[in-house]
């Protein structure tokens, strides 16, 4: 009650005030205005904290460090005030679903948890027919009616046909040279 009653009697701008008291954060800073010595058109702003609290451990919110800077005309109200407090705590609710979401998915960087197998970097025979080449295993090998049939080596293909080398022979350009710069000639 007393505090208010001091609050609103340092609001009223009286003529012989030389600073005025504009509003005070959640955290009990207050916030002035005093008219400029040096400029009497403009009006200085000043936050105001508990001279126990160290410098570095005052914090001023974005909206009224928008009003000391003349970013914003009128100071923030304890409604907006409370309304920003509620919206950082929806942002950090928000910041710690997507974390959960990040963790819970595989990271590209980790290793596979599946063995996976190497392919062969040479085409042997060996490579191509396993059982042809292992005796012990084509004689434990059952005989069924359904036997795979062996793979046969490959047949070596013709060359494929380059298709840029249509394109590269036939553009008009191909033959085409820059000529030596002539002094006569007007273009």
């Amino acid at each position: 009650m007393v505090n208010s009653l001091w609050f609103k009697w340092k609001k009223l701008r009286l003529p012989w005030r030389k600073s005025f008291l504009v509003g005070q954060d959640l955290r009990g800073n207050t916030f002035w205005e005093f008219k400029d010595v040096l400029n009497s058109s403009r009006l200085r702003r000043i936050v105001r904290f508990d001279p126990k609290t160290h410098f570095s451990d005052v914090q001023v919110t974005p909206q009224w460090h928008q009003w000391l800077r003349h970013v914003r005309q009128h100071p923030p109200s304890i409604e907006e005030q409370k309304q920003d407090l509620v919206r950082q705590a929806q942002i950090k609710q928000l910041a710690r679903l997507a974390d959960e979401r990040w963790a819970s998915k595989a990271s590209y960087l980790d290793q596979p948890k599946t063995q996976q197998t190497v392919p062969p970097t040479q085409v042997s025979d060996a490579t191509l027919n396993p059982r042809s080449a292992d005796p012990v295993s084509t004689q434990q090998a059952p005989a069924s009616a359904t036997a795979v049939p062996e793979a046969t080596p490959a047949q070596p293909q013709a060359p494929k046909e380059n298709p840029w080398a249509k394109a590269d022979a036939a553009g008009p350009g191909e033959e085409w040279q820059p000529k030596a710069w002539d002094p006569s000639s007007k273009r």
